[in-house]
């Protein structure tokens, strides 16, 4: 039996490896048209000879100050929220859960906003200093939700979870239109764009801001699929096969917080991605995080950078928000998960 099941395991690697690369092909093709959309064309010659250094200044200014930095933030933000939402829905047990619909996204964005509402211009805003709010704002979300959803003798049970989330979104969107009344203009016209999930930070200082968050937390979270694998089969089990349950939780939900707060200061408001790429990656690879994890980072940064392409694309010379091109797709989505739910 088992060279059997080893077989078995190394088919569904395998199967995973294939994917992954598949996925990573599409990532590619799609950087390539974005960089070639926008209200300014240039031919794929123009762009070749731009990347190697001999385009015109105009086209080098349009490539390496304005896209290639909107690009590179869009795989960033696609790969974190995708993530973030595996490790909430392999902590909760449920396949509902995500940062944007628990009220971590909106945690995040209320510190932002609170920061934009009191700070004398949103363009000197300190651009390293946003992804801290947010992850300020995203810790006591969840540490709330947690404090809420948790029995001592039932530990987090995946309902509460999702009942509470939903509350506590709803209270702080309640709170950042409260806010929104008493900004200027310039401020209201900036907090309606970011709260509708324009990726904002478009040059190289807020690629920097968020690269260390996602280098240093997604290798961090890789190392940690056997253990989510073992808190997938319940906290009884876990803590009978000697998982620190309570710590190992603790762990993820900040490795959880942390990347979806930082995205959150650079992206704003764009929700269901943390709930498509992994349940894209689950049907692809199947649950054992060693695959599951990597896929839907993969998963995530193909959606969001599609989505953003197809936003500068299609009302051009203006463009859609990101986060309602990704809300097309995800709301949706999210109701058909709903009605398949058993529970």
């Amino acid at each position: 039996m088992q060279p059997a099941t080893a077989q078995i395991d190394a088919r569904k690697r395998s199967r995973g490896i294939l994917v992954m690369m598949i996925l990573s092909v599409l990532i590619l093709i799609a950087f390539i048209i974005s960089m070639n959309t926008g209200y300014i064309r240039l031919s794929p010659m123009d762009l070749l000879m731009t990347l190697f250094g001999s385009g015109t200044e105009k086209q080098s200014l349009i490539l390496f100050d304005f896209r290639l930095p909107r690009i590179v933030i869009s795989l960033l933000i696609g790969a974190g929220l995708a993530v973030s939402g595996c490790i909430i829905q392999g902590i909760s047990r449920n396949a509902l859960a995500d940062p944007g619909i628990l009220g971590i996204n909106a945690g995040a964005g209320l510190m932002v906003m609170l920061f934009i509402s009191f700070y004398p211009s949103t363009a000197a805003a300190p651009v390293f200093l946003l992804p801290v709010l947010a992850l300020v704002g995203a810790s006591l979300t969840a540490a709330l939700i947690f404090v809420l959803s948790y029995k001592r003798h039932k530990g987090l049970s995946p309902i509460r979870i999702l009942l509470t989330g939903i509350a506590v979104a709803a209270g702080m969107s309640a709170a950042m239109i409260v806010l929104t009344l008493k900004l200027s203009p310039d401020k209201y016209q900036f907090v309606a764009t970011w709260l509708a999930g324009s990726i904002w930070g478009t040059n190289w200082k807020f690629v920097l801001s968020l690269l260390p968050w996602i280098v240093v937390l997604l290798p961090f979270v890789f190392y940690k699929a056997r253990v989510m694998n073992v808190l997938n089969l319940g906290e009884e089990l876990s803590i009978g096969l000697g998982a620190p349950v309570a710590r190992e939780q603790l762990k993820l939900l900040a490795a959880s917080v942390g990347l979806a707060a930082s995205c959150v200061a650079v992206s704003g408001g764009i929700g269901f991605v943390g709930l498509i790429g992994p349940h894209l990656a689950r049907r692809l690879v199947g649950p054992k995080h060693e695959m599951l994890l990597p896929t839907s980072a993969l998963a995530g940064a193909l959606l969001v950078i599609v989505a953003d392409t197809i936003g500068r694309w299609i009302l051009q010379p203006s463009e859609i928000p990101t986060g309602i091109v990704v809300a097309v797709i995800g709301a949706p989505y999210f109701l058909y998960l709903l009605a398949r739910s058993k529970s």
